[in-house]
């Protein structure tokens, strides 16, 4: 099997998910409100650590009651949960940073499977991902992927980024670029269409 990213479908896919993952007014955003009570979204939500799970299907798959393109335009193959136990999570999760799966569909009407993880900074509106090349010997391609709406991310953007990972300094110094992409900041923010990310299919970072 091809790594995850190296075609244009899954590069598609991801893009699309941190789309909207970004979009708190989307569907991610009513899953992650309908874990909390009211009281407890009165406080904000984001300022906490959530565990996203992002499935790239395979790109012939059907399904009974909605088209694939529905699907992914809609975020319906994103899902959001609370994180229960840390101990979980490989990665420290600062504030404003949430913990990634990515699970790839085998083949057509199979399973999926582990196939990435990594961290969603919201600031920046983007996802550091390890690609797992080889899962028994814990070997991994680092990628970056920025939010595709966004053209002019800072010149500096990076290194904020590292330097937030490092715990050099905290999330409040880091660019707030996501409020030019989450309708809830953005009300003349559109969601693109899935059809509208793949005509501007962009690649991903190397780290």
């Amino acid at each position: 099997m091809r790594i995850l990213g190296a075609n244009a479908f899954d590069q598609c896919v991801l893009n699309m998910a941190l789309i909207h993952v970004c979009n708190q007014e989307g569907y991610i955003g009513q899953q992650l409100y309908a874990l909390y009570n009211a009281e407890e979204i009165a406080i904000d939500l984001w300022s906490r650590s959530h565990w996203f799970n992002i499935y790239v299907p395979h790109p012939a798959q059907e399904f009974e009651e909605i088209s694939l393109e529905q699907g992914l335009t809609r975020g319906y193959n994103v899902e959001v949960k609370a994180i229960g136990d840390l101990s979980q999570i490989p990665y420290p999760l600062l504030k404003e940073a949430h913990f990634v799966t990515v699970l790839k569909q085998k083949g057509l009407n199979q399973n999926y499977h582990l196939a990435a993880t990594g961290i969603f900074i919201r600031p920046l509106a983007a996802i550091k991902l390890d690609i797992i090349d080889d899962i028994d010997n814990a070997t991994y391609q680092p990628v970056l992927i920025k939010h595709p709406v966004m053209r002019d991310y800072p010149a500096n953007w990076e290194q904020k980024l590292w330097q937030y990972l490092n715990q050099e300094i905290r999330s409040d110094a880091l660019p707030d670029l996501v409020k030019y992409v989450d309708q809830a900041h953005n009300r003349d923010y559109r969601s693109p269409t899935w059809s509208e990310v793949r005509l501007a299919a962009t690649g991903f970072v190397g780290v």
